[in-house]
């Protein structure tokens, strides 16, 4: 009953349900023995449902924990919608909604952020949705915006025109991805007369004659109010917003009638999902792609029942014996063996039947008929033999604590009670969802594996890559020189986009963000705490001064495989009882090195806060980077180096960032198969010993405890952790500008899709620039609806389906850059483009309203982002590290206020250097032809 990874526009988005109350005393309990039901009446717990007279459903839930609001959308529409034909217009009708109105024919990405909405939309098999997350009071600005494009959005010629080249440009995106390609191929096979059987997203041979009539007759059809959910969540009082929503949707009328063809689409489809379901087929044989790739891939596919069948939670917890974490069966049979780099699995439980996928990935050298195999004997044992108690109360803990965890936002308690409704028809069926899943029994568990991971109804395909060792192709150096000249538009006029923008109901006082109590401990280790009693819940967030600035080109990888080890063994525990430490209570711990540091990543209900602390001294007083452990986590390592030298956005940023920072310097340092294999133990063992200290390291943590009780725990955990002499230093040289726009372009075979980086070195945190840098990123590419880039390139000509920039600044100075995703044959107009745009920032500045504009944008959605604990706790552990006050939390918004225009237009002339340019571009042979 999850949501999963097949949301394909927008978030990634994970199911939430309900938090569990929690009465500030620790525990230390090992593995449960029984699992206590999680229960979702307090999720529920003042969800008022009001029906309109018009048929609009709409859910009002207060959440009085920050001053914001969540305003969603759900349609009950999706893929499976679909008839021959018109595969993906639901798809192409969510993009539609952002072009305006007959209203207000402006962006509404524009307006959105005008308001400093952090907005999204995504389409899926069953619905379509929404979303928008603001301070309280603009909640009726989004009402107001949401209802007019729900009856009045513009479908014409040249919204459609230029919408679908954005659509191609999304799909000919996915291509690029071996795995895409793989698993469309096994769905349509799975389901070949259903449309759950094709992409959400569509085929571009049916985008391409999409008519005008087409796209508007199926927004008439569906997008109407008895076919939709209005859900909102977060601080506001009931009765008068549901008074607005009376007035502002009562008056939209009904307008909703059958599509011709549906029927006997539904009709038909009845019979095939039926016997998809029950009856067994004869064994099919493998599907088998070999195309150029990088890795070799594995996905089987089996078919599901509908999400209100009685077996979906007995499914789920079946799916989390085999896939959850370190301590599940396939990722011990499969990953620990050697034979995968990884596993997952993901049960789809839909409105009408759905499927149950495993996903693998080979590891070097591996073949995928042995991996078949193996996966193949797991599942026969889970079908012959009861699953242990062990397993059965953690693969229920694991469940639960992900429910609680991912309640953590208003943004998400919405997600999850529009997706109920809609899907499950209910916004209460979670209440008996999690129910049953603490009843789910180890014979209950084995049927589900017998009924429905049956080999006869299995479809399973291989991905076979053509191309040895994931190397690129060739590359080129172009003249520097663009084919045309591209004079861009006037930037648009704040002062035109507020005529079209519903006014706020009053000042919002955000109140005083609480800030963290910050304290050093004997040994040098800094702590950060910041108590938040709202949820039963923990986030931990650190990191430690071991980042990949200290690799060095011949050692490169280096500090990825120690902190990627750091969990794999101490001296008194192995790696899979550290992973049941943490799986036994569904928490969570992971590291990652960067170019500045290592990240620490943790996350528990309040209750687990000890076992986390206790596991992280553990893992960075006492690992013991155990000989097999390194050399498996070597060879997934190298499988993710193939991918990303097969991905022309990690292929794109490696050449650009080498093309930025010479050779000698610590941010041209990029892994390659060669220092891969040279990185010894020792290598890790000194690495370790010598950046892996308390004075090193910084841990800030959000949540439900007490510091009267973490200050002693973290002393006891940490205390006898020490270090000698001065951490290491690295001085990072200064980098120049180029002195000339350079043209760079990679190709990698069978590709659609090519990918552009720009840019050159930037500034740092501290740079007293930083401020208004930040209010100059928002104007040009800040947003790839609203910014001038967007605009453009994105908007007006549909040359790409998203263009941002950004400054990288942290301790030191990372790049500026541009980048964007275009079609081989759009990448050379759209670069034009982007370089005109640059000349004329440089040439012209901004206008007063677009600077007012960007920084008011800034600061209303700053709010939003301090709704969620699990921002904070970066937030706050981010603002220590680069050395920033503990009040920078509470004073940004002023900081960026602050920003004078002429310390903008002086951003403007230090930062925008249109001639000095790093151009890359990755993708298929023909980007070059066109670009070089």
């Amino acid at each position: 009953m999850k949501l999963r990874s097949y949301m394909l526009v927008g978030f990634f988005l994970s199911l939430v349900l309900n938090i569990v109350p929690f009465s500030g005393n620790f525990t230390n309990a090992a593995t449960p023995t029984a699992v206590a039901p999680v229960s979702a009446v307090s999720f529920t717990q003042g969800v008022q449902k009001t029906v309109l007279d018009n048929g609009l459903t709409v859910l009002t839930k207060e959440v009085h924990t920050a001053p914001v609001v969540s305003v969603q959308v759900w349609y009950k529409v999706g893929s499976r919608n679909e008839v021959k034909g018109e595969s993906g217009i639901s798809h192409q009708l969510e993009h539609l909604m952002f072009k305006g109105t007959t209203d207000r024919p402006v962006q509404f990405g524009r307006l959105f952020s005008a308001l400093g909405s952090q907005f999204n939309a995504f389409t899926s098999y069953d619905q379509t949705a929404y979303f928008g997350t603001v301070q309280r009071d603009k909640l009726e600005a989004l009402l107001t915006l949401e209802a007019d494009r729900m009856k009045n959005s513009l479908i014409g010629t040249e919204q459609l025109t230029s919408e679908k080249r954005v659509v191609i440009s999304e799909l000919q995106g996915y291509e690029n991805s071996p795995g895409y390609r793989l698993s469309r191929a096994v769905m349509r096979d799975a389901f070949p007369n259903r449309a759950y059987g094709l992409p959400v997203g569509g085929t571009k041979a049916d985008v391409e004659k999409f008519t005008v009539e087409q796209v508007r007759n199926y927004y008439q059809t569906y997008y109407s109010p008895e076919n939709a959910t209005l859900v909102i969540t977060g601080d506001f009082a009931t009765e008068p917003v549901l008074k607005v929503v009376k007035e502002t949707y009562g008056k939209l009328a009904k307008r909703g009638k059958e599509v011709k063809g549906t029927l006997l689409r539904q009709n038909m489809e009845r019979g095939n999902i039926a016997a998809s379901v029950v009856a067994p087929t004869t064994k099919k044989a493998p599907i088998v792609l070999k195309q150029p790739g990088s890795a070799a891939l594995l996905q089987v596919v089996y078919p599901l029942p509908d999400i209100k069948h009685p077996d979906v939670p007995a499914i789920d917890v079946m799916d989390a014996i085999l896939t959850g974490g370190r301590s599940s069966r396939l990722y011990q049979a499969l990953v620990e063996s050697g034979l995968a780099s990884s596993v997952s699995g993901s049960p789809a439980e839909l409105i009408e039947p759905g499927w149950y996928e495993i996903n693998a990935t080979a590891a070097p050298g591996q073949e995928l008929g042995k991996i078949s195999q193996v996966l193949q004997e797991s599942l026969a044992k889970l079908q012959e033999q009861p699953v242990t108690t062990e397993e059965l109360n953690r693969a229920k803990t694991q469940l639960q604590a992900s429910f609680v965890l991912g309640n953590q936002d208003i943004t998400s308690q919405a997600i999850q009670l529009g997706y109920n409704q809609i899907v499950a028809g209910d916004y209460h069926f979670i209440e008996q969802y999690l129910a049953a899943i603490a009843k789910v029994t180890p014979d209950q568990v084995q049927q589900a594996a017998k009924t429905y991971l049956n080999p006869a109804k299995q479809t399973i395909g291989f991905f076979e890559p053509t191309q040895p060792d994931g190397k690129p192709g060739a590359s080129s150096a172009g003249s520097g020189r663009t084919v045309e000249n591209f004079s861009p538009g006037k930037p648009v006029d704040p002062a035109e986009l507020a005529k079209y923008l519903p006014p706020a109901t009053s000042a919002t006082d955000s109140g005083k963000q609480s800030l963290p109590e910050e304290f050093t401990l004997n040994n040098g280790l800094r702590v950060l705490l910041l108590r938040d009693r709202n949820l039963p819940t923990i986030n931990l967030s650190g990191q430690i001064d071991a980042g990949t600035k200290f690799d060095g080109n011949q050692k490169a990888g280096l500090a990825n495989l120690t902190a990627a080890n750091l969990m794999n063994g101490t001296q008194t525990k192995n790696a899979l009882t550290l992973a049941k430490t943490l799986e036994d209570r569904g928490a969570d711990l992971n590291f990652g090195a960067s170019r500045e540091g290592v990240s620490v990543s943790g996350e528990g209900l309040s209750a687990d806060l000890p076992i986390l602390i206790q596991t992280l001294a553990d893992v960075l007083e006492n690992a013991t980077f155990p000989t097999d452990q390194l050399e498996l986590s070597r060879q997934r390592a190298l499988i993710s180096l193939k991918v990303q030298l097969d991905d022309p956005r990690g292929l794109g940023r490696q050449v650009f960032q080498q093309a930025i920072y010479p050779e000698n310097h610590p941010f041209h340092s990029f892994p390659t198969a060669e220092s891969l294999k040279s990185i010894t133990r020792d290598d890790l063992l000194g690495f370790y010993q010598t950046h892996y200290r308390p004075d090193n390291t910084t841990i800030a943590i959000v949540g439900d405890f007490d510091p009267v009780k973490v200050k002693p725990l973290l002393n006891q955990a940490f205390g006898k952790w020490s270090a000698t002499g001065k951490p290491p230093v690295l001085k990072i040289p200064s980098v120049p500008f180029p002195q000339t726009l350079t043209r760079l372009n990679k190709v990698i075979p069978g590709k659609s899709e090519a990918v552009t980086y720009i840019g050159y070195n930037g500034i740092s945190r501290k740079d007293p620039r930083y401020y208004a840098a930040l209010i100059l990123n928002q104007i040009l590419g800040g947003d790839t609806l609203s910014s001038r880039l967007g605009t453009e390139v994105r908007d007006r000509q549909g040359l790409t389906y998203g263009i941002y920039s950004s400054f990288a600044a942290g301790i030191n100075p990372g790049p500026f850059l541009i980048q964007m995703q275009t079609a081989p044959g759009d990448a050379q107009k759209a670069i034009a483009s982007t370089l005109a745009l640059l000349k004329q920032l440089r040439e012209q500045g901004v206008t007063e309203a677009e600077f007012n504009a960007a920084k008011r944008s800034i600061t209303n959605s700053y709010p939003v982002d301090l709704a969620n604990p699990s921002n904070v706790s970066s937030i706050i552990l981010d603002n220590t590290v680069l050395g920033l006050s503990r009040s920078e939390i509470r004073d940004f918004p002023q900081r960026i206020q602050a920003v004078t225009m002429a310390q903008m237009q002086q951003a403007i002339e230090d930062l925008i250097k249109p001639e000095s340019l790093i151009i890359v571009t990755a993708g298929p042979e023909e980007t070059v032809l066109k670009g070089s």
